[in-house]
C-alpha cells in the first residue's frame, strides 16, 4: 500500500539526510530520488555515496526532475513524428509565434497546443522547452491512457522529491498523478527557499512560490497524504541569531530554532562597510553572495549568486543586499516580493556562524540585532 508524505522543512534541518537515511534502511525498495537543480542532484549523490560506503545502492536511481521527465514521461510515448533530442532551458515564455508592441513593451504571443503541436512544445532541433516538459508528460499519460504512471509503477516502489517547493504549474499536476498511484511518494521542501521555479505557467498559478501544502490540501483532498511540519522544523546548521532573523521573513510559518552544537569566536549578524571587506575576508574567509554577476564584489574573494548557493553551507557568508533587502533589514520595508524574500532567506541561512551585510562606508542606520563590524586594527 502506498504512503504519501510531505515534509515542510526549515533550512539546515536535514532534508537530504532524512531521504538518505530512509533509502539506506530500505534497500529492497526500488527507489527514485529526484530534485530540480544539477547542483542539488550532485549533492544528494555525493552524500548517499559517503553514507553508503562509497557507492550508490543498486536499487536507487538519482535524476534531476527534467531528466526524469524526458526519460520516463516523454520519450517512451512519442505520438508525434520526430524523436525528442533534448531540452532547451528557458526562463521566459517559450514557443513564440510573434511579438507586438504595447505601451512601449514587446508582448510575446506563443503557438497554441492545438494550433501547432510541435511548435508549442519543441524548438527547431526537437528539444522540448523546459517550461513544457511536465505538461507534455501529462499529455503523454493521457494519450497513452495512463501508461506513463503504470510503467513507473513497474519500475519504482518509492519516489522521493527533494526541494519540492521549486515545482510549479504542470509539475504539480504530474505530482498529483504520483499521489494517486500505487507508488509511495515522499516530498521534502522549504517553501521559504523558492528562488527557482520550473516555469511560470498559468496552470495552478496560485500555488507558485512554495505553496505545495495548499496544493495538497485544496487539489488533492481525496488522496491520502500526511503533512508533517514539525519533524524538520529546526536548524542544525544556523546559529540562534541567524535563525531568529531569517524566521522574521516568514511570520506565517513556525519559527525556526537553532540546534547548532558548534560555536565560534565570531557569531552573529554584522554590517560590514565596503572599506572593511578585505579585513573581514582575512579573518573569516566568507563566501560572497549576491543577486547576479552584474553586482560589483571583491574579486579576490569567491562569489556565488543567491540561487546558486541554495543547498550549500559555509562557516561565514558576506551578503551584498539589494536596496529592498537592506530596507527590510533596517526595519523600513515589511512587504518584500516573494522572490526577493526567498533570495534573502537563502542567503542568510547558508552560514553556520555569522552573516556579514555589505553596506556603504557612510552607512549610519542603527539596528538593534545587527552589529557594526570594524577591524580591530582600526
Amino acid at each position: 500500500m502506498s504512503t504519501n508524505r510531505l515534509f515542510i522543512a526549515a533550512a539546515g534541518s536535514g532534508k537530504t539526510r532524512l531521504i538518505i537515511d530512509e533509502v539506506i534502511k530500505n534497500k529492497s525498495a526500488k527507489t527514485l530520488i529526484t530534485t530540480f537543480t544539477l547542483a542539488n542532484e550532485k549533492s544528494i549523490r555525493d552524500k548517499l555515496i559517503k553514507a553508503n560506503g562509497g557507492c550508490i545502492p543498486p536499487n536507487v536511481n538519482i535524476q534531476t526532475w527534467f531528466s526524469f521527465l524526458i526519460e520516463h514521461g516523454i520519450r517512451p510515448y512519442r505520438f508525434w513524428n520526430e524523436r525528442v533530442t533534448g531540452m532547451e532551458l528557458v526562463s521566459t515564455a517559450s514557443g513564440i509565434k510573434y511579438s507586438y508592441k504595447k505601451n512601449g513593451k514587446s508582448i510575446p504571443v506563443a503557438w497554441g497546443e492545438t494550433e501547432n503541436f510541435e511548435k508549442h512544445y519543441f524548438n527547431s532541433a526537437m528539444h522540448v522547452y523546459s517550461d513544457k516538459l511536465a505538461k507534455l508528460a501529462c499529455c503523454c499519460d493521457k494519450k497513452s491512457k495512463g501508461y506513463v504512471i503504470k510503467r513507473l509503477e513497474q519500475i519504482y516502489d518509492h519516489i522521493y522529491i527533494d526541494e519540492v517547493q521549486d515545482m510549479a504549474g504542470w509539475d504539480l499536476e504530474f505530482i498529483r498523478l504520483f499521489l494517486k498511484s500505487s507508488m509511495s511518494l515522499t516530498m521534502v521542501g522549504d517553501p521559504r527557499q523558492t528562488v527557482y521555479l520550473t516555469h511560470h505557467d498559468r496552470k495552478y498559478a496560485k500555488y507558485s512560490y512554495g505553496k505545495i501544502k495548499d496544493f495538497i490540501n485544496n487539489e488533492c483532498k481525496r488522496i491520502s497524504c500526511t503533512i508533517d511540519e514539525t519533524a524538520l522544523a529546526n536548524s542544525h546548521r544556523n546559529s540562534a541569531s541567524i535563525c531568529s532573523l531569517s524566521s522574521r521573513l516568514y511570520h506565517d510559518m513556525q519559527e525556526c530554532l537553532s540546534c547548532l552544537k558548534e560555536s565560534h569566536s565570531h557569531m552573529g549578524i554584522f554590517f560590514v562597510p565596503e572599506n572593511q571587506i578585505m579585513a573581514y575576508q582575512a579573518q573569516f574567509k566568507p563566501m560572497q553572495l549576491c543577486l547576479n554577476k552584474s553586482v560589483e564584489v571583491c574579486e579576490e574573494i569567491p562569489r556565488m549568486n543567491f540561487g546558486e548557493s541554495k543547498g550549500l553551507e559555509y562557516a561565514h557568508v558576506l551578503i551584498y543586499p539589494t536596496a529592498d533587502m537592506l530596507k527590510w533589514l533596517c526595519g523600513k520595508n515589511n512587504s518584500l516580493k516573494d522572490k526577493t524574500k526567498a533570495q534573502l532567506y537563502v542567503a542568510l541561512t547558508r552560514a553556520f556562524f555569522s552573516v556579514g551585510i555589505v553596506v556603504k562606508n557612510d552607512f549610519e542606520e542603527d539596528v538593534s540585532d545587527i552589529k557594526r563590524w570594524r577591524s580591530a586594527s582600526i
